[in-house]
């Protein structure tokens, strides 16, 4: 990895306008100085890159009603949304840089540093205004010079381009803080993001005044558009082409370790996608019983179960969760097949549990009863009864956690909504969530045969409202344990 120059001599410091400032000197940086022949040098010679006549992105129809929609909601009211800013990884690396849910979901944009401002017009409606960072300076060098100028990473677009694309008028977000600072009249702020514009508001703001404005966000994504559902159905499909990967790839997962299997998921993630949504989850053998085993380290054995729960991020960043359980050499074992099926059953009947009008709680304890049924009779929890069992939970030693959660932007999307808007709340048509009942033995667990311990099964689809019931956007992937051999079969050749 190249090192930036970042030189600036104190000569050429005061010979710069007041208006680009001195790009600042990089300690140990090969070249002590710039010199004035070649500050000049590359200041021209540049060809005219703009883009003009550009189409909006595929998405502005929608994150304008969205802004519109949280216009209404907050009338005669500052709005303040922060894409973030980069995080440093190491030293003077960053980690790679995904916009703020909040942001992208309103703009479409997923540039750093940027922040939406709606500006109220009087006591309804508000004028929408997004603070970019414009083209990177060639005056003060700064597309050359600096690390996050333009031959370093990459052309920014200008904001007129960004206008065009994205249909909101565009401003320098450099004079976006001084601007809050003399602001006035009420104004909420999503926290967490941007450090320099939550200290230009920080006498403007209350905590409790923000969260509302995040809450509302949340629960503005619990039903999804028309663009957010093809989404989610593309990234639940490369997701199903991902799992194909890692079947057909198990034998050098086998010579290798679990990290050849994430790493072959990760590739048709970025090929497909943005990214992967979250850390894959990798689990061959008794580590999958570990619910969020991302070490992704150890031996993937024939004759174990592999435990994949991965899901592709698209460009729009809208991610799937999907987990299949797969016998490793392509066949379950009768033990195996039993524990799997009991999974699968619950599963279903969570499925069906999944339509309009619904409460939001019922797929969970459809799939509970089940598992919890399964448990009695196979003779872990003594002569106790189905019904007491679940008033107890004492079924959660085995199944842990809840059978799923809202699904859009963010893995576990809207997670900032009200408990009555969410877990209590009601399902309707355009709500996606994940149904994921898992059954899980750990290697040292006493109460159970030995025979079972070391065995962990999920399975987790994507589960769309319809207007009639529900949709399952992940069923390219197969779920029956004969469906599934028959599947791997086929894969392998």
């Amino acid at each position: 990895m190249s090192e930036e120059l970042i030189p600036e001599t104190p000569e050429q410091e005061t010979e710069e306008n007041e208006a680009a400032e001195p790009v600042k000197q990089r300690k140990n940086g090969l070249y002590p100085a710039v010199s004035d022949e070649l500050a000049d040098n590359m200041k021209s010679g540049w060809a005219d890159t703009e883009l003009h006549d550009l189409s909006p992105i595929a998405q502005a129809e929608h994150t304008a009603a969205r802004r519109a929609a949280l216009s209404a909601r907050f009338p005669g009211e500052r709005l303040v949304i922060p894409a973030g800013n980069l995080k440093t990884r190491s030293n003077d690396t960053e980690y790679a840089f995904r916009a703020s849910t909040e942001y992208a979901y309103l703009t479409g944009d997923q540039t750093q540093d940027g922040v939406l401002v709606l500006e109220p017009t009087g006591d309804s409606g508000h004028e929408a205004t997004i603070y970019l960072l414009p083209r990177s300076d060639r005056e003060n060098g700064e597309f050359w010079l600096d690390g996050q100028g333009e031959l370093w990473v990459g052309r920014r677009h200008s904001l007129t381009e960004a206008e065009q694309l994205l249909g909101i008028p565009a401003k320098d977000v450099r004079e976006l803080a001084a601007a809050l600072t003399e602001a006035t009249g009420p104004v909420r702020n999503v926290r967490g993001h941007d450090a320099s514009i939550e200290a230009a508001l920080t006498d403007k703001v209350t905590a409790e005044r923000d969260e509302e404005l995040r809450v509302h966000l949340s629960e503005a994504r619990l039903v999804k558009d028309a663009f957010e559902i093809a989404e989610l159905q593309k990234a639940c499909d490369a997701t199903a082409r991902g799992f194909e990967d890692v079947v057909k790839s198990l034998d050098k997962a086998e010579a290798t370790s679990e990290r050849f299997i994430e790493g072959t998921f990760f590739l048709r993630a970025r090929i497909e996608g943005n990214d992967i949504g979250y850390g894959s989850i990798c689990a061959a053998g008794p580590h999958a019983t570990t619910l969020h085993w991302v070490r992704n380290d150890g031996a993937v054995r024939a004759g174990e179960l592999l435990l994949l729960d991965a899901g592709v991020e698209t460009n729009d960043l809208y991610t799937a969760d999907v987990t299949r359980t797969l016998p490793i050499n392509g066949t379950f074992n009768p033990l195996q097949r039993k524990i799997y099926d009991a999974v699968y059953e619950a599963q279903e009947a969570g499925i069906a549990a999944v339509k309009p009008g619904a409460d939001y709680r019922d797929f969970h304890d459809a799939a509970q009863r089940v598992l919890a049924e399964k448990l009695v009779e196979w003779g872990l929890l003594g002569d106790l009864s189905v019904d007491k069992v679940l008033e107890l939970g004492l079924q959660r030693r085995w199944t842990l956690h809840g059978t799923g959660h809202m699904l859009g932007m963010d893995v576990h999307d809207c997670a900032a909504a009200r408990t009555e808007a969410y877990v209590n709340g009601t399902l309707e048509p355009g709500v996606c969530l994940t149904v994921e009942p898992g059954l899980y033995f750990q290697a040292d667990d006493l109460t159970v045969p030995e025979e079972y311990r070391g065995i962990g099964v999920r399975i987790e689809d994507d589960i769309l409202v319809t207007e009639d019931g529900n949709r399952n956007l992940s069923d390219k992937l197969p779920r029956r344990s004969d469906e599934v051999e028959a599947w791997m079969a086929r894969l392998k050749g």
